[in-house]
């Protein structure tokens, strides 16, 4: 299983990281070892000072596939979730900075936070028990992330710079999306950093995702 993540999807987070809105999909990698499930706490690394939260919209492949059209994407997606793509953000300006890869920033152990996936409606699975979204809504969803309570991140998936079927049409160009990986969708603006002793809580159409807490 791999995670496939998109950057700089909405123009509001483009503009406050100071970078310009792509023409094509920004796309960068996490491993299965990045994957940090409901129930589990998320341990501050000692690499960084600086972990940023990234709030997105995710969805699993249910069907094997390359090349698809992207009239036949919804084939292929059978389930979706909300997670959190950290960033040491530390280390990618760094490495930025100095023209290097920064995959370190993004896939290290327990990056890539993820809720329950729950089953879409009218997608290309057969089991749609348990699910609350149809696929046909899914770029009218409305998602929030709270810290500590708070409110620091709302997004709109209607917000998207490149939907969901550009998004799989394009990367399965490259990479064969097999039954179990997972596509993040990218964040809204409002990245900030986490803290220890944060609580960290998701909520997709007003229904709680999940709760995740720093050590």
């Amino acid at each position: 299983m791999k995670i496939i993540c998109v950057g700089r999807n909405y123009a509001a987070h483009a503009k406050e990281m100071q970078a310009e809105i792509p023409q094509k999909p920004v796309i960068f990698m996490k491993p299965d070892t990045a994957v940090l499930k409901p129930g589990q706490d998320f341990y501050y690394p000692d690499f960084s000072k600086e972990i940023h939260y990234e709030c997105e919209v995710f969805f699993r492949i249910g069907a094997e596939g390359k090349y698809i059209s992207p009239k036949f994407v919804y084939r292929h997606i059978d389930g979706i979730g909300l997670g959190l793509d950290l960033t040491a953000r530390d280390l990618q300006q760094q490495l930025k900075a100095q023209g290097l890869p920064w995959e370190i920033a993004k896939a290290f152990n327990g990056s890539a936070l993820i809720s329950e996936i729950y089953p879409l409606r009218n997608a290309g699975n057969k089991n749609e028990e348990g699910a609350f979204i149809d696929y046909k809504d899914i770029q009218n969803l409305h998602f929030e992330l709270k810290v500590n309570g708070e409110l620091r991140q709302r997004g709109y998936t209607g917000d998207w710079i490149f939907p969901l079927e550009t998004l799989v049409a394009y990367i399965s160009q490259f990479f064969t999306l097999k039954t179990g990986d997972l596509i993040f969708t990218g964040t809204p603006a409002g990245v900030g950093p986490i803290h220890i002793g944060d609580i960290l809580e998701g909520y997709l159409q007003s229904k709680k995702m999940f709760t995740f807490r720093v050590m």
